[in-house]
């Protein structure tokens, strides 16, 4: 720990550690808590899943149901295992978590409410989020919406911004990684002269990745060679695919699955693009900034936050225009490559994140 300051005993929800930005958030401010010296349970409702062996050792790990269900929402002994387990405060991540935050509450733990999605919110998150010590949004623009939507008194609500999980590395590191990258352009047939546009996002309508093929197609043909790769995984994959074959794109479109260190991505890429329409704070932007990658995004929730080009929502000629100047102009990529970095690195710290939430949950327990 950083001081000798009584240790905490904190408890963090998260339905399933799937392979979403706010599952790799729950994992990193668990292993952050831990590395400081605080006894820390990582409490899911759903065992397994993509992200369960990067928890670090030194964390508890609770499941819920003994057998994968496959329903998010099903948590038998919830209250059962906070009264076991006797944290000081409860951190509930995710819509499934936060929805039984004021249920939590009844245990008489103190709960603090995390709002980290522009998508409506159903009744019993709102709730929560009105029963909770303390609401954390991971933007601004989040914030806001937690008083002006929500109803949440303005004292109780801190913002925190997303932590870079995969930050650059260190040289030696950085060498190998970039050796991984050229390794992966080869394989997927990127040539020297190809821009990689890349998308890091789970396959879900929000994300509108059948709208950033459409775009991609749209661009003018003597743009330049492109390609574009999308990351991730989800029931959306299929449809998005299609319409890559539809559009005559399907050779400069790769599905590239599920990637549990994107860091060689970001090396071997040269463009960020973000179409989604329903965001807070976008952790692939944060990432791909901090990686050194300009990038072009709609202005929804908190994208203007991150940084980068950001251009109205749904306008889609915009978006290709923007998108056109910087796969045909490799200065322009360099030049707002590096301000985003800079941004980003300074901004989005993991350290910062642990300790601001290590002290939104002492004021908790102390008031």
């Amino acid at each position: 720990m950083t001081d000798e300051r009584r240790r905490l005993r904190v408890m963090v929800v998260q339905d399933f550690l799937r392979s979403g930005g706010t599952e790799r958030q729950s994992v990193l401010l668990s292993n952050g808590l831990a590395a400081r010296g605080h006894t820390v349970s990582l409490l899911t409702f759903r065992p397994g899943g993509a992200l369960a062996s990067t928890v670090a050792p030194g964390v508890l790990r609770c499941a819920l149901q003994r057998v994968d269900t496959g329903l998010d929402w099903f948590a038998p002994g919830l209250r059962r295992a906070v009264w076991a387990l006797e944290p000081d405060v409860v951190l509930c991540m995710g819509r499934m978590a936060n929805g039984l935050g004021a249920w939590i509450g009844k245990t008489g733990v103190r709960v603090v409410a995390t709002l980290r999605s522009g998508k409506r919110l159903p009744w019993l998150y709102r709730r929560s989020l009105r029963a909770a010590r303390h609401v954390v949004a991971n933007s601004a623009v989040a914030a806001r919406w937690a008083v002006e939507r929500y109803g949440v008194d303005g004292a109780r609500v801190s913002v925190v911004p997303n932590a870079i999980v995969f930050p650059p590395v260190d040289q030696g590191a950085r060498d190998e990684g970039v050796a991984d990258g050229m390794a992966l352009r080869e394989r997927w047939g990127a040539g020297p002269s190809t821009v990689v546009v890349l998308c890091v996002a789970m396959f879900r309508k929000e994300k509108n990745l059948r709208g950033l093929v459409e775009m991609m197609a749209a661009l003018p043909e003597g743009v330049g060679d492109w390609q574009l790769w999308l990351v991730g995984a989800g029931r959306e994959m299929a449809a998005v695919r299609r319409r890559a074959g539809e559009l005559g794109v399907s050779g400069r479109v790769c599905f590239m699955g599920f990637c549990a260190d994107p860091r060689p991505l970001y090396r071997a890429a040269d463009v960020a693009a973000l179409a989604s329409g329903c965001e807070s704070l976008p952790n692939f932007l944060v990432e791909a900034h901090a990686h050194g990658l300009p990038s072009v995004a709609f202005d929804v929730g908190g994208v203007v936050e991150c940084g980068g080009c950001v251009v109205p929502w749904e306008d889609r000629g915009r978006f290709v225009g923007e998108l056109s100047k910087l796969i045909s102009d490799a200065g322009r990529r360099a030049h707002e490559g590096a301000a985003v970095a800079s941004l980003a690195r300074a901004r989005f710290s993991g350290d910062a994140s642990v300790h601001a939430y290590e002290e939104i949950f002492r004021k908790c327990i102390e008031s």
